[in-house]
């Protein structure tokens, strides 16, 4: 579709609220990412890495950063609510692409709202002693809370994140703070010595797969984009703090773990870094961890829901969905009717039970995305007549983040089981499908 066209669809009446600068979207992005992941990350990395795990957030730190800088500079290029679907429909002008890329970060959050949901009802029964009523029905109430939030306003749903994302990194603050006199304890280069004969850069680059999946969350502040002011500026300076900003408190947490507690164990407890807490300051009560992580769970959904409606939002003002997901309340100034579409879909799966192997195949998705975004920077650069936005950055980065993406792909889908890869092509096959069913002869114009 057209810009003018897109604009047109988007201003028949309300429209999206500018109200986000560039610390929240920081935050908002930040809180995406120090999501509940790294407290459980943390040990099994030190099990492939040993006390040099701290290297291998150096690394993924490297690796996500192409890609987060590709994403920067689309969304300073288009600033659009539909983000990948968006952009990868301008690059390539094929929308069934743009279609199973928007319905891919869809499934993904999604698969995050319903999981974080039930995690949620999980750890607040065990804190208040609600053992009696069932984690289905907490996480009901949660997901209609959550859904009244977001409905509310983008206001009310940063003003929760932010509240939320500096509870997260206060936690990993006092990790870190209750741990720093154990800095200089260990050898930080120390690999597993079964693994002796491995080179030291393998094991670093072997582990460095699974702490980039710590980093996964930048993606989500593009779709935000038509509520930021100034988002030309404001998306390249919120990424960039933020990505920056989780490195240094993942290679700060990772330096503690390591120097308080042995990384062998390390590798071996449930909990990490409530470990780490109970050796380095055994005055603090050890629920102070469970409780900033229900924190960090209900950001995390949050995030993912603001990100889902808006996605459905934006393909909705392509013509990729029915047009009335991109209505905007009249008050409240919300896509109010894909924020009740999730609401409904994320109650049905909470509801219908396991979805753990739909997460593990989101993953890759997620990888398809981060590869297909990349190629279509690639693309825009190479075409004459497309404006440069407010942050260019080399043509070397994207190729160099498609190439990094590919190769984690291959590794995740190398170390799955069949039922993840299966579960992809099975959400893509029924993208298509579905894809077929909306439009059957008639192409959306992109």
């Amino acid at each position: 579709m057209s810009d003018n066209a897109n604009d047109q669809t988007q201003r028949d009446g309300p429209v999206l609220r500018r109200s986000i600068g560039t610390t929240q979207l920081a935050l908002y992005a930040l809180g995406s990412m120090v999501g509940s992941g790294i407290y459980g990350l943390i040990g099994k990395a030190a099990g492939e890495a040993g006390s040099a795990v701290w290297l291998s957030f150096v690394v993924a730190l490297c690796a996500a950063l192409l890609t987060s800088l590709s994403y920067a500079s689309l969304g300073s290029r288009y600033p659009r609510a539909g983000g990948a679907a968006y952009v990868t429909g301008r690059a390539f002008r094929i929308p069934i692409v743009s279609f199973i890329i928007g319905l891919a970060l869809v499934a993904s959050g999604l698969t995050s709202i319903a999981t974080q949901s039930k995690i949620f009802a999980t750890i607040l029964a065990d804190m208040v002693g609600l053992e009696q009523l069932s984690p289905a029905f907490i996480a009901i109430g949660f997901l209609l809370i959550l859904g009244g939030i977001v409905f509310r306003g983008i206001r009310e749903s940063m003003w929760v994140n932010v509240v939320c994302t500096l509870m997260e990194v206060g936690g990993l603050l006092l990790v870190i703070a209750s741990g720093i006199s154990y800095w200089g304890s260990v050898d930080y280069f120390q690999t597993p010595p079964e693994r002796a004969d491995t080179a030291f850069g393998v094991i670093v680059l072997q582990a460095s797969v699974l702490t980039f999946f710590a980093f996964i969350g930048f993606e989500d502040a593009i779709n935000v984009a038509e509520e930021c002011k100034d988002p030309e500026r404001t998306i390249p300076r919120g990424l960039i703090i933020a990505t920056f900003t989780a490195a240094l408190l993942y290679i700060a947490v990772a330096v503690t773990a390591v120097s308080v507690v042995p990384w062998h164990e390390l590798a071996t407890t449930s909990s990490p870094l409530t470990e780490v807490m109970r050796r380095s300051a055994p005055g603090i009560p050890p629920g102070i961890m469970t409780f900033i992580a229900l924190f960090s769970v209900a950001n995390t959904a949050l995030v993912n829901y603001v990100t889902a409606s808006r996605l459905i939002y934006g393909m909705a003002g392509q013509g990729l969905l029915p047009d009335h997901f991109a209505r905007v309340h009249a008050k409240q100034r919300t896509p109010h009717i894909a924020v009740m579409a999730l609401l409904a879909v994320s109650l049905l799966l909470v509801i219908a039970g396991g979805i753990a192997d739909l997460a593990a195949a989101t993953v890759l998705l997620l990888l398809v995305v981060f590869i297909a975004v990349n190629a279509s920077l690639i693309a825009l650069k190479r075409r004459a007549g497309e404006k440069p936005g407010q942050f260019e950055i080399p043509v070397i980065l994207p190729l160099a983040g498609m190439a990094v993406c590919a190769g984690l792909l291959l590794t995740r889908l190398a170390s799955s089981d069949w039922r993840a890869p299966a579960i992809a092509a099975l959400l893509l096959i029924g993208s298509a499908a579905l894809y077929a069913v909306l439009h059957g002869r008639k192409t959306p114009e992109l």
